[in-house]
């Protein structure tokens, strides 16, 4: 095989041509035959005992082309790519395929390359780091929302129901007078002040006695649901039960069944967790900003493949996190089982798959600029820490992965330090 007319284009593409020779093609157009001719039945002969020419005067001398063809072409895609060094993202598209009066044959290949990628400024990029800063009212916000989870409910039917209360009832919607969906449920609790439910609903149990029937109108919003926005309903609706939280007293009693010996020493705990998620955050919004800056400094014109792989390795992994083995499923599969449609995934998966590689892109660039290298022991480093996330043993990870895709994603991790080592961070009031 040799490869001529290679041209490189503007827009990130390339299109070079492959040729075979004649007893290149004709050796493929041989184990055509020899693969396909026992299925070919010929009158006269055995099944599968047909010798070629016979096969070929019958249906005529292409009749072993096509596979010849598909055989020949990955070698000479992978040839074409090889001599000419290009690095190529996405699947190629055959343009072209000929077979001469000679019997040679020929690909016109188009494949998109990896971008050319200029860096703007990557370090000493400013963003804003939140100012951390718990007080008191964070200590007791969190101290009540303990208090709520342990309480106690208490029934109540001496009183109307309240807000605060949590009325266990039934209902039944009814618009124009006919069911409608969704409308019917049994021994339901409801928070009481919650706004769980449609406006007007909540407000309309309170009053109402254990025991008690009512008919309760409402009018659903514009923004609902398409059958009942901005419809007229009437719910009958039966209160069973009411209950009312009894809150545990705040004292040393309450600490100690939360594993704290008085309840200032449990206030020091939730204040010193609170400070430290908070911390947390503001570190990640930093280092998120200043990642975002430096590639959105890039100067790169993203091919259309990068982005769609991205965007269905984001689609499989997120069915993946709702139980589904995606491995022999096609994307229509996935978006169909996940009830997602084109304009779903444009909106919400592709966003994020463009910004991932951008980043991708930033970090490549940044490891070719610092020429920044790793060692074979943090390399070693880096796949203990990989296997110890995921829970699973170092060698397991590296017979998946390959210590190839280690070192480029150590390399990664250290140009991801070197743009925010160099960062400065600014507090709100000066951003």
């Amino acid at each position: 095989m040799i490869v001529k007319n290679v041209e490189k284009n503007e827009n990130n593409t390339a299109v070079f041509t492959v040729e075979s020779d004649k007893a290149e093609f004709e050796a493929a157009v041989q184990r055509a035959y020899i693969k396909n001719k026992s299925q070919i039945y010929i009158p006269g002969f055995r099944k599968g005992k047909a010798p070629r020419q016979v096969i070929e005067g019958m249906y005529g001398h292409e009749v072993f082309y096509q596979d010849a063809l598909d055989e020949l072409a990955p070698k000479a895609y992978e040839l074409g790519v090889t001599e000419n060094e290009l690095q190529v993202v996405g699947a190629p598209s055959i343009t072209n395929v000929e077979v001469t009066d000679e019997r040679s044959a020929s690909y016109t290949f188009s494949v998109e390359l990896y971008p050319v990628v200029t860096l703007g400024q990557y370090k000493g990029i400013e963003a804003v780091r939140p100012v951390v800063a718990i007080g008191d009212e964070d200590v007791d916000k969190e101290l009540e929302s303990v208090r709520k989870r342990n309480a106690r409910q208490i029934s109540v039917d001496d009183r109307e129901a309240q807000m605060g209360d949590t009325a266990k009832i039934d209902f039944d919607g009814f618009l124009d007078g006919e069911r409608f969906d969704g409308g019917k449920a049994e021994g339901y609790s409801l928070e009481l002040g919650s706004n769980s439910f449609v406006p007007g609903f909540e407000d309309q149990i309170v009053g109402m006695k254990v025991g008690e029937e009512k008919d309760i109108n409402i009018t659903f919003p514009e923004d609902y649901v398409q059958d009942l926005a901005g419809k007229d309903v009437v719910f009958k609706v039966k209160l069973h039960d009411l209950t009312v939280a009894e809150l545990p007293e705040l004292d040393d009693e309450f600490a100690g069944d939360n594993g704290f010996d008085t309840l200032d020493e449990y206030k020091a705990s939730i204040r010193e967790d609170l400070e430290k998620k908070a911390t947390e955050k503001a570190e990640t919004e930093f280092r998120t900003e200043v990642l975002h800056q430096a590639a959105q400094n890039l100067t790169v014109t993203i091919p259309e493949s990068m982005i769609s792989e991205k965007t269905e390795e984001l689609l499989r992994n997120y069915a993946a996190n709702f139980g589904m083995n995606t491995r022999d499923m096609t994307i229509e599969q996935i978006k169909q089982m996940m009830g997602v449609d084109d304009a779903t995934v444009n909106a919400s998966i592709r966003p994020a798959a463009e910004l991932q590689v951008r980043n991708d892109l930033l970090l490549e660039a940044v490891i070719k600029a610092e020429n920044i290298e790793t060692s074979e022991e943090e390399n070693r480093e880096y796949l203990n820490k990989i296997a110890e996330s995921i829970g699973a043993q170092a060698e397991e990870v590296e017979k998946y992965f390959g210590m190839d895709y280690i070192a480029g994603e150590k390399k990664k991790e250290k140009a991801t330090n070197l743009i925010l080592e160099s960062a400065v961070a600014k507090a709100p009031e000066q951003a």
